[in-house]
């Protein structure tokens, strides 16, 4: 026969004192009962609730018989309950998520996410060496951090915080990719756990919500006139004919500025994605972005002066081919290197040294990245009068980003085109 249940009274300090030393307990929900121990110089809270066949005991701090209570190590009778029913929800879902294996942690979701990114990137990407600045990112800025040790269950929205406000020191958009791969990690584990950890997704959308709604910010770009583009194609064919790059460097930087793509997929383009006879090339799409692509590719129209210079990287090559090649070097001495093979270029890092060589031929000015021409790009189509959906499309992105990013020059855009629309009517 179950036992009865003598409940003591503790809600206050007086009637406490009345208690004789030991245990007591008092019932605040089926099954579990908070505890109070009489000692000699003051008390204890405890609780308990069923688990099996049994109990589970748990401290959770000292009574306010001596002390006042602070909320934190020493409670209240109205503080200890609100404490004992936190840790009993907490062993519950302990209980729960250990039963369905491995307790998962920040760290587990984080290389779990990234495992299966990298995973996914070799199958769309067989030939090319992962991105791993991710990966390098993670392990810096997360893994290293205390929060990477948090049981999934027991994480909080103020866990995830501190966490953001311990990046100090970085760049805005380091800060972002950083915080962006971590919700991405979170949600996928509460995606796949979510019977096991059904309140993580409202965390993760708490603790990184926005505090104050922010209008969109303009990117702060100075874009290349059509005739500084013409220059940095100038200096580009200057460079590559000085350093022996035989036109690999040359047709690499005309096709970003003919195009606007970015560095990935220009790099991806095969042979097989010119299409002369129509004067376009199909660019692959990128990888950014969440969800399937609707597309692999988009075409780009291109002048019959870059058909031109890319003629001899197509002429008697397999269209599976990579366009843009570069040669690869090994080194045979202490400063003595030598040409090993041809290969894709597969990273921005490649062009580094050599852009520097461009931008000072051009005289760009030095933090001049290649990226402006894609800027460029983007802001001469606005400029023609290009509509923003048609701008997004043809450089892969979405018309809210064009929006969000180029308002200045699609106000410019607009206005010229109303001043053209207007007639003399007297």
């Amino acid at each position: 026969m179950a036992k009865t249940l003598f409940e003591s009274p503790m809600t206050t300090r007086s009637a406490r004192d009345k208690l004789a030393p030991g245990v007591h307990w008092r019932g605040i929900d089926s099954g579990v009962h908070l505890g109070y121990r009489r000692g000699r110089r003051g008390g204890e809270w405890m609780v308990r609730w069923r688990a099996g066949a049994g109990y589970k005991r748990e401290g959770i701090g000292a009574a306010d018989d001596v002390l006042a209570a602070d909320g934190q190590q020493t409670l209240s009778f109205d503080q200890a309950l609100a404490a004992a029913r936190r840790a009993v929800e907490l062993g519950r879902a302990t209980a729960a998520v250990a039963a369905a294996g491995p307790i998962p942690t920040v760290r587990s979701a984080v290389e779990t996410y990234l495992t299966d990114r990298e995973n996914n990137e070799r199958a769309q990407r067989p030939d090319k060496p992962l991105k791993l600045d991710g990966r390098s990112r993670m392990k810096r800025h997360v893994l290293s951090k205390p929060v990477a040790d948090k049981n999934l269950h027991e994480l909080e929205e103020d866990d995830l915080k501190d966490w953001r406000a311990s990046l100090t020191g970085l760049a805005a958009t380091s800060v972002k990719r950083t915080v962006n791969d971590l919700k991405a990690a979170l949600n996928k584990a509460a995606d796949e756990k979510r019977k096991a950890l059904p309140a993580l997704s409202g965390i993760v959308k708490a603790a990184f919500k926005a505090t104050k709604a922010y209008a969109p910010i303009a990117r702060q770009v100075q874009p290349l006139s059509d005739d500084e583009v013409r220059a940095v194609i100038a200096a580009a064919s200057k460079v590559d004919e000085r350093d022996g790059w035989e036109g690999d460097l040359y047709r690499l930087v005309l096709l970003l500025a003919a195009t606007g793509a970015r560095f990935g997929q220009i790099a991806a383009v095969r042979v097989g994605d010119v299409e002369s006879a129509s004067k376009r090339i199909m660019v692959p799409v990128s990888n950014k972005g969440r969800g399937e692509k609707q597309r692999a590719a988009f075409p780009v129209q291109i002048g019959d002066d870059v058909l031109t210079a890319l003629k001899p990287a197509i002429a008697r090559r397999r269209s599976s081919d990579s366009l843009l090649e570069r040669w690869t070097h090994k080194q045979t001495g202490p400063a003595t290197w030598v040409r090993e093979r041809r290969g894709a270029w597969q990273t921005a890092s490649q062009m580094t040294r050599a852009w520097a060589k461009i931008s000072e031929e051009a005289e760009l000015a030095a933090d001049v990245v290649p990226y402006v021409l894609r800027h460029s790009s983007i802001i001469r189509g606005l400029r023609a009068g290009l509509s923003v959906r048609l701008v997004a499309d043809l450089h892969d992105t979405s018309a809210k980003m064009i929006e969000a990013h180029y308002s200045k020059w699609i106000a410019d855009a607009e206005t010229e085109m109303a001043r053209r629309a207007i007639v003399a009517l007297a």
